[in-house]
């Protein structure tokens, strides 16, 4: 048994040092350029301690591109999760070309997200955009879609949530289908309709999944990047920006890399506090069955 412990722990130091070399050197180097005022090229550095933070309070930006990262990320959690669960539910029965229907609904994920960014683009253009040309069809005012920051972000948390709503439907197809029929069965024996077998045989059950299902959609919402970069540019007046976005401006259009790095951080804890507490929290009621 020692020499198979031993065996499994030199088979981790790989994985080990991918970690160490790619995530955690990484921050430690970005936790101290953010006590720095630099432009992320030059050889000189000046100290400036918590200023970079202390200026986030004053940053108006700053917590405008959080409120947004906040909308993004619980928002297209909430849409992905309802939608595929239903989608699940629907596509776990037997009919002809359900698994033509669950290769069309999956196939957005294997789609870029900048690429996907650019094709909504088209279509929700005020001149000439797919969704104002079906709506000239019916005499209908065409909408400028994107005219302030919040369509922006609303429409931004849509096509993401469109997108990755397949993940979550292959998520709780796998956990519908490892549901013993045993319990289904024997709730329909004791008198139990659909809408109560849901609620007291599938839902707990399914639990695992929607802790995957939650936590996954939930870091990939509040670090969305792409799709913002690729339909909104930000705009307008960056208004629909991530902090994801807002980093990788500051960075590298404004030069101010101490900055972007000290909103790099926070992003990492803003990240790690709510996902965290939330995992704990649906891991909490996980049956096993």
């Amino acid at each position: 048994m020692r020499k198979r412990r031993r065996r499994y722990i030199y088979m981790t130091i790989p994985a080990i040092v991918l970690l160490l070399a790619f995530i955690l050197l990484p921050l430690i180097n970005a936790v101290n350029i953010s006590f720095y005022r630099w432009n992320g090229y030059s050889q000189s550095r000046h100290w400036k301690g918590i200023e970079n933070y202390t200026k986030l309070f004053r940053d108006k930006l700053f917590w405008r591109s959080l409120a947004n990262t906040l909308i993004y990320g619980f928002g297209s959690t909430l849409i992905q999760n309802i939608g595929g669960l239903m989608a699940a539910i629907f596509l776990n029965k037997k009919f002809k070309g359900r698994n033509a229907l669950r290769t069309i609904l999956y196939m957005p994920i294997m789609i870029s997200p900048f690429i996907m960014g650019q094709i909504m683009y088209y279509f929700v253009q005020y001149q000439g955009g797919v969704f104002n040309e079906l709506l000239s069809m019916f005499h209908i005012k065409s909408i400028y879609w994107m005219k302030s920051g919040f369509s922006s972000t609303i429409m931004v948390t849509l096509i993401n949530s469109w997108q990755y709503m397949g993940l979550c439907m292959i998520i709780y197809l796998a956990g519908l289908q490892n549901i013993p029929m045993m319990y289904r069965e024997a709730a329909r024996l004791d008198g139990a309709g659909k809408f109560a077998e849901f609620k007291h045989i599938v839902l707990p059950l399914l639990i695992p999944s929607i802790t995957t299902a939650v936590v996954t959609n939930l870091i990939g919402g509040l670090k969305l990047y792409d799709v913002i970069v690729a339909l909104s540019g930000g705009g307008p007046n960056r208004q629909s920006m991530s902090l994801s976005y807002y980093i990788q401006l500051l960075y590298f259009n404004d030069e101010k890399a101490g900055y972007a790095s000290a909103i790099g951080i926070v992003t990492f804890f803003v990240i790690m506090v709510i996902t965290l507490p939330i995992n704990a929290w649906l891991r909490k009621r996980e049956v096993e069955y």
